[in-house]
């Protein structure tokens, strides 16, 4: 692990000239927002977290033209849609991603659970999906390859990742919103300690109660099931979980794993025996960390094979 962090730090070096810039993802009035006159809140106690988030944003990451690669990621951070744990399981991850050549952006998405939203259960994939629809939009002009831009989350950032990659849609051609009109289906999926089913014993309750309260439509606990909505083009993933996870137990990752499976979709399933729940990069523990190697070829075979392409309506 030595090996990593001084390739890490190389690669920090040729990504001294990376470009960081934030993004609002709507202009004008938010749609799905009410007004409440309460305030965004950050604390920095112990990570930076995020909470009553307002407005909605992405920060974009670019690694330097000469190192990019052409993939992009979009990071959803996890909290249990309380809060956004936005540097541990954002920021930061961007920061990685970057020393890899993969242009990155931290996704700002608005939370169902203060009060400042009009359909709640809707709000946080409505975002996840014009975050991705920015990224390719603008792929030309940050180097993307448009055909190669995923979605990454953490806990219930992963359930928000796993949702995009199963209620996404190609683009509404009769918007008069020019990024409307771009597909939000992510090209790839990266799960990482997910929060994956509302039905199943091992749902995180309290990441289901946030999203659709605690005497959910069954219709919609149903919906937000991701195992249980994996469609024919849904993209290929990479799924870790601990083995030791009390929080968000290893069948969630299972069954996302089955049911991509069972649609002959390419999936990567990871289990690693330690690591609890939230371990981030996990820089004080070797083991758990070299989840980030397996990453790094995952999507080095993704550029090399055949499994990511542009599905058509």
């Amino acid at each position: 692990m030595r090996v990593f962090f001084l390739s890490f730090a190389l690669a920090l070096a040729h990504c001294a000239s990376a470009q960081e810039f934030r993004i609002p993802l709507y202009k004008g009035d938010i749609p799905n927002s009410k007004y409440t006159g309460s305030k965004e809140i950050t604390d920095r106690s112990d990570i930076t977290a995020i909470s009553n988030v307002q407005v909605p944003d992405i920060v974009v990451y670019l690694p330097t033209k000469k190192f990019a690669t052409g993939q992009a990621v979009v990071i959803c951070p996890g909290g249990g849609y309380w809060i956004l744990a936005y540097d541990y399981e954002g920021t930061d991850i961007a920061k990685y991603l970057n020393t890899l050549g993969i242009a990155a952006a931290v996704l700002k998405y608005r939370l169902p659970t203060y009060g400042n939203v009009v359909e709640p259960d809707r709000v946080p994939l409505m975002d996840a999906k014009r975050a991705l629809r920015i990224m390719r939009f603008n792929a030309s002009k940050w180097n993307i390859d448009p055909a190669r831009i995923g979605i990454m989350g953490f806990s219930a950032g992963g359930h928000l990742a796993s949702t995009l990659g199963t209620h996404f849609d190609y683009g509404n051609a009769a918007s008069p919103d020019s990024v409307e009109k771009i597909s939000c289906r992510p090209d790839f999926m990266i799960l990482m300690y997910p929060v994956i089913s509302f039905t199943d014993s091992c749902m995180h309750r309290g990441s289901r109660d946030a999203l659709l309260g605690k005497n959910p439509d069954p219709s919609l606990v149903k919906y937000y099931s991701n195992e249980l909505q994996v469609r024919k083009d849904t993209p290929p993933a990479f799924i870790l979980n601990a083995d030791d996870d009390k929080t968000v137990p290893a069948r969630n990752s299972i069954l996302m794993y089955e049911a991509l499976h069972a649609k002959n979709i390419p999936a990567e399933l990871h289990i690693i025996s330690e690591g609890d729940h939230g371990f981030g990069l996990a820089t004080g523990n070797d083991h758990v960390a070299s989840w980030v190697s397996s990453l790094k070829l995952w999507l080095q075979s993704l550029r090399m094979s055949t499994a990511v392409v542009k599905t058509e309506k």
